[in-house]
């Protein structure tokens, strides 16, 4: 997503509407869940629905949030390069953990929280800038502005992504049926973000629906399909697994996307860089990793005849 959307840019800003991008993502979403939970209306055992008003409202805060986070991501790639934003991305890995904890109530293991802890120390890691002889304004290498959205990007899809896997094991309801709750919301939002922005410029360029596709090109719309998808996947994973297998996931993207920024927008790979992905993998194995494979637990002798 990340290097699409750094890709769609021109001249480090975008020539569209940027806020069209999440409203035609949640469109998008809803039609393909409408069409499968359609297609299960029509088998031979209709899906649970649960259509109660005191069950539907629950969808209105995870939508609230996806709005909130979709718009910020785009304001951070305006001042961090993609590998950057990635990393970021990764500290949702600590407060996912948290809210995991406090929301969930789901038990961590010593040894998962400091693989946690080490991932947050390998992003840190790999944000500092290599200086040299040279003197250096700054250990970081992206404006201040870049590194706080960031967080609040990170800190937004952990609370988002949270909430979200509550109200899809919540009840034993279709997925699509839930998903088709969580994107009219999130297309209702969306469409009052974009007439929010044309009464706060006036109206000076005309409604919303005239200027939709303004700026669009190829990349512009594989980014909406992008972030459709990954929507569509990530519904998928909080219904059938959790946040932590969906966040280390993701983490596991960022080595592809360093080299990719390095090809495609000149990136110096840094040594710190390298070292902080390294250390964010260790981290990785660490979680996922059986502990009798770290640790030799005594062998129980076997009973003798004698």
């Amino acid at each position: 997503q990340g290097i699409w959307t750094t890709l769609s840019q021109s001249n480090g800003k975008y020539k569209y509407d940027y806020a069209t991008i999440p409203f035609l993502a949640e469109f998008f979403k809803l039609s393909v869940s409408s069409f499968f939970l359609w297609k299960e209306c029509q088998s031979s055992s209709p899906p649970r629905m649960t259509k109660e008003w005191k069950s539907v409202r629950l969808y209105l805060v995870p939508s609230v949030i996806y709005l909130i986070h979709n718009n910020v991501q785009f304001a951070t790639l305006t001042y961090v390069d993609p590998s950057t934003y990635q990393i970021l991305g990764n500290l949702k890995i600590v407060t996912t953990g948290i809210l995991f904890r406090l929301v969930l109530k789901r038990k961590l293991s010593n040894l998962q929280w400091m693989a946690i802890i080490l991932l947050a120390v390998g992003t840190t890691t790999s944000q500092v800038k290599g200086c040299g002889d040279a003197p250096c304004d700054s250990v970081f290498s992206a404006p201040f502005q870049g590194y706080m959205l960031g967080i609040l990007s990170a800190c937004l899809s952990a609370l988002a992504g949270v909430y979200t896997e509550y109200l899809m094991k919540k009840n034993s309801d279709s997925l699509y049926w839930q998903n088709v709750q969580l994107y009219t919301f999130g297309v209702i939002f969306n469409m009052g973000w974009l007439v929010y922005g044309d009464f706060k410029a006036g109206f000076e360029m005309g409604p919303w629906w005239q200027r939709l596709f303004n700026g669009y090109s190829i990349t512009t719309w594989i980014v909406v399909f992008n972030l459709g998808s990954t929507g569509l996947l990530v519904s998928w994973l909080m219904k059938y697994s959790d946040n932590i297998v969906k966040v280390y996931s993701t983490s596991m993207a960022m080595l592809l996307t360093m080299v990719l920024s390095v090809y495609l927008f000149n990136v110096r790979a840094t040594v710190q860089l390298f070292l902080g992905i390294v250390i964010c993998i260790i981290s990785l194995q660490m979680y996922f990793m059986p502990v009798h494979t770290l640790v030799e637990l005594p062998q129980t002798l076997p009973a003798t005849a004698k």
